[in-house]
């Protein structure tokens, strides 16, 4: 019997269609000699600090450092305290049972480093040894899941993906939960700390500095008017008004001047790359305001329907055997709305061509199946329709354009104009291209005499860098930083970016999530808490999004077998110290600006109580008190905290809820090491 693991129930149910495992099973499908079963994404995740003996946050337990990382199944939290999600101990049980029985196992889930991760997981946790072969594919048509069924190759061809994709989860739990708990310890309140969450908040929040104390300052120009009703500027701004007066001054007086140079010059716009996951967010986020996470989704979702290649993908290229296939692809009636665009492509542009640019997947493409035939949604026609349309542009002639620029002298002082004309529409074809810059400037030669009717003075403001959208931060990412405007460029060092194309939207969610950046139409803007962690980590290392940006190219090296793991994990837990020793020995009490009251701490009675936003806590750097102010749903005021401090009681509160949602009302008791209780009224 042959056994194969999916990631996620519908891509299961694609592959066992066309095995033909028609029958639906609890947990899996069987026929024709197969069983095809699935996870839900990862059902095996590393153990919590608790599972290594670490019960408490204190400094004496850090660094953390496992000798040897602990699996464990998928945890759900209970209140306070985590347990085996049942509904993923029962997958397990199906999946073990199928794998002890199978004569051979194939490895289904995503042709990726998580996908492999998921599986590896899986089934190092269950204890199998058997052999496992791999299923690697592009995309889920039906010929595509076929090809791949019959040239599955040893899943241990892709033993390097498995370790990029272990030693990044190990790292990200060593830097985790260190610099979280050193951070909560030494600021006394909780703050989440992460390898890649925490440098990205901070482009966020210097980005947001950059905006919020840029001086707007004045600047003029002057604008002077031809009798052949062409505006001409002058070539410099002053920043004085003097200085610009006197130019207009003179500039009015002025009948006529020459044109001193006359510039004709040809440019070729080459045509787009293909898209990338992270070029598809850009551009979503750009013109339809979509989230990076929504648009991923949306890819996802294409995927599963069969409708466009792996989503996941960091790459802009394809392979010369794809690129083979593109003529008769752009045939498909799939692309009959841009027909026109299409039957002017002679022969397809390769600039997006190139395999050793690819690492696990090539570029976004659309399959051919008829979009038609699947119920897709408004979004996912939106997503699908910029992913056709890129195709073209991709695939078409270059642009060709004019650009014509004249510089004139007005009693000493230049004025300049420049056009363009566009000779060859050829890619900006796809989309209606127009001549807007084009102007109505005559064809003047050097030493023409041009007349004037006028000039005008204008003033101007410099602006600042606009706050970041999920766009722009996205790019920002891709490059740490770096403003680098170019495609080819920005591919080049797509592998020293902060996360993965596949991981960048659940950072940005994560921000959100944990209330560290909100979203003002499509502004990303830094919470107070947010500020606060900035305040913190930003002369720190981990602030540091080149250095994370690093890390993220020794795992791709890992990946290509360019890089001994072991280094990388050797460096990470020298890394990992030196950023827990930032947080413990770092002063945080300028930074940390809580509200001190006069209220003294019951516990040991030495320190005050702070106010903060999330906590309130003792003074005393060697007292461990403190009550979150949020119980259950409910936010306590100040006024409730320190009826709880000093009376060790409050009166009666609402807007507690349970774990079903139901509200209750309660008074809160405090003993005396701090713990917090509830006392429910007696009902007569």
């Amino acid at each position: 019997m042959k056994v194969v693991l999916a990631e996620k129930p519908s891509v299961a149910q694609s592959i066992a269609r066309i095995v033909g495992a028609t029958q639906k099973k609890d947990g899996f499908y069987e026929g024709n000699g197969w069983l095809v079963t699935y996870a839900f994404g990862h059902l095996i995740q590393l153990a919590l600090p608790e599972n290594y003996g670490y019960n408490s946050w204190s400094k004496g337990n850090l660094p953390m450092l496992p000798k040897e990382f602990l699996m464990i199944p998928r945890q759900k939290k209970e209140g306070k305290t985590y347990k085996n999600d049942p509904g993923v101990m029962k997958q397990l049980k199906i999946i073990k049972h199928l794998f002890e029985e199978a004569d051979s196992i194939i490895c289904a889930t995503d042709s990726a480093r998580e996908g492999e991760a998921i599986f590896r997981y899986i089934y190092n946790y269950l204890g199998i040894k058997k052999p496992v072969l791999r299923l690697w594919i592009n995309s889920l048509t039906d010929a595509a899941i076929k090809d791949g069924f019959s040239n599955l190759q040893p899943d241990s061809n892709y033993d390097n993906l498995f370790l990029a994709a272990k030693a990044r989860s190990e790292a990200d739990w060593l830097v985790g939960m260190n610099a979280t708990q050193a951070c909560s310890i030494t600021g006394k309140s909780l703050y989440s700390i992460g390898r890649v969450q925490t440098p990205t908040l901070v482009m966020i929040v210097e980005r947001y500095l950059q905006n919020k104390d840029f001086k707007s300052v004045p600047f003029w120009q002057v604008a002077l008017n031809t009798t052949d009703g062409v505006k001409l500027m002058s070539a410099g701004k002053w920043d004085e008004k003097g200085q610009a007066e006197r130019a207009h001054n003179t500039a009015s007086k002025a009948r006529n001047g020459k044109v001193i140079k006359a510039e004709k010059k040809q440019k070729t716009e080459l045509p787009p790359l293909l898209f990338s996951l992270t070029d598809l967010q850009k551009a979503a986020n750009s013109k339809y305001g979509y989230s990076a996470d929504k648009t991923l989704n949306i890819a996802q979702s294409l995927y599963e329907k069969q409708l466009i290649s792996y989503p996941r993908t960091g790459s802009s290229y394809i392979p010369d055997d794809v690129y083979d296939t593109i003529p008769g692809l752009l045939k498909n009636p799939v692309f009959d709305k841009f027909r026109v665009s299409v039957d002017a492509i002679v022969k397809p542009s390769k600039r997006s061509v190139d395999a050793s640019k690819i690492e696990d997947h090539h570029a976004l493409l659309v399959t051919g199946v008829n979009p038609k035939t699947k119920d897709i949604k408004p979004d996912e026609q939106v997503i699908y329709d910029m992913i056709l349309g890129r195709m073209i542009e991709a695939f078409s002639r270059p642009c060709e354009k004019e650009i014509d620029t004249y510089t004139v002298d007005a009693g000493g002082y230049l004025f300049t104009v420049s056009t363009t004309i566009i000779l060859q529409k050829g890619w900006r074809a796809v989309y209606g291209a127009e001549d807007k810059d084009r102007l109505a400037v005559p064809s003047w030669y050097q030493g023409e005499t041009v007349c004037f009717t006028g000039a005008e003075l204008q003033q101007g403001q410099t602006k600042p860098k606009p706050l970041h959208t999920e766009g722009t931060l996205l790019a920002a990412m891709e490059t740490c930083g770096k403003d680098i405007d170019d495609e080819a460029q920005r591919e080049a060092i797509k592998d020293s970016g902060i996360g993965t194309p596949a991981t960048r939207a659940g950072i940005i969610e994560t921000l959100v999530a944990r209330n560290y950046v909100v979203r003002e139409k499509k502004s990303l803007v830094p919470t107070a808490k947010g500020m606060e962690i900035y305040k913190i980590v930003k002369d720190m290392d981990i602030a540091n999004a080149s250095l994370t940006g690093m890390w993220e190219a020794k795992l791709a090296a890992i990946e290509r077998g360019q890089m001994n793991v072991c280094q990388f994990n050797s460096d990470i837990v020298e890394y990992t110290k030196h950023v827990t020793e930032e947080f413990l020995y770092s002063d945080l009490k300028p930074i940390l600006t809580g509200k001190q009251t006069e209220i003294e701490c019951p516990l040991c009675h030495q320190g005050h109580i702070r106010f903060f936003d999330k906590v309130a806590n003792c003074s005393n750097e060697g007292c461990n008190f403190h009550i979150f102010r949020t119980i259950l749903g409910k936010k306590l005021t100040n006024s409730e905290l320190t009826d709880l401090i000093i009376k060790g009681q409050t009166r009666e509160l609402s807007g507690f809820k349970c774990k079903d949602g139901k509200p209750f009302k309660a008074k809160l008791k405090r003993d005396d090491n701090g713990g917090i209780s509830f006392v429910f009224s007696q009902k007569k």
